[in-house]
């Protein structure tokens, strides 16, 4: 079985494979906004995976998996296929990133892994922004 974990450095190997997708799932408890943070810097080629939007938008509880349809359009529109190698970060380190990858194995993407330790070891392994 392969670790649900990748580091920076592998990662920063496997850039540029063609069914390897990244997302930034990045989500902060005290409401800094993340697609804010995602625009000023992310790795290469990852969109952004918005937690808040990719929820059951019929409940009022927060981050409630969305129902199989929504959930496949969301990822559809991220350009997505279960199929693929997705590596799932955030901007902390390993705080949102985990819940992105619990929501895409339940959904079927037996492929995704967190990057450990996030964008700031990205950045400290030399990764580009």
């Amino acid at each position: 079985m392969t670790s649900p974990l990748i580091s920076a450095t592998e990662l920063r190997d496997l850039l540029g494979t063609p069914d390897l997708k990244v997302l930034d799932a990045s989500w902060h408890l005290d409401g800094t906004d993340a697609r804010a943070a995602h625009r000023r810097g992310h790795i290469p080629g990852a969109p952004f995976f918005d937690l808040d939007a990719v929820s059951d938008q019929a409940t009022d509880l927060p981050h409630m998996l969305p129902p199989v349809p929504q959930f496949a359009a969301d990822m559809g529109r991220l350009g997505l296929r279960e199929s693929d190698e997705i590596v799932v970060y955030d901007t902390v380190g390993l705080f949102s990133a985990p819940r992105a990858w619990w929501m895409l194995r339940t959904f079927g993407a037996m492929r995704a892994r967190v990057l450990d330790g996030g964008l700031p070891a990205w950045v400290a392994a030399g990764g580009a922004v």
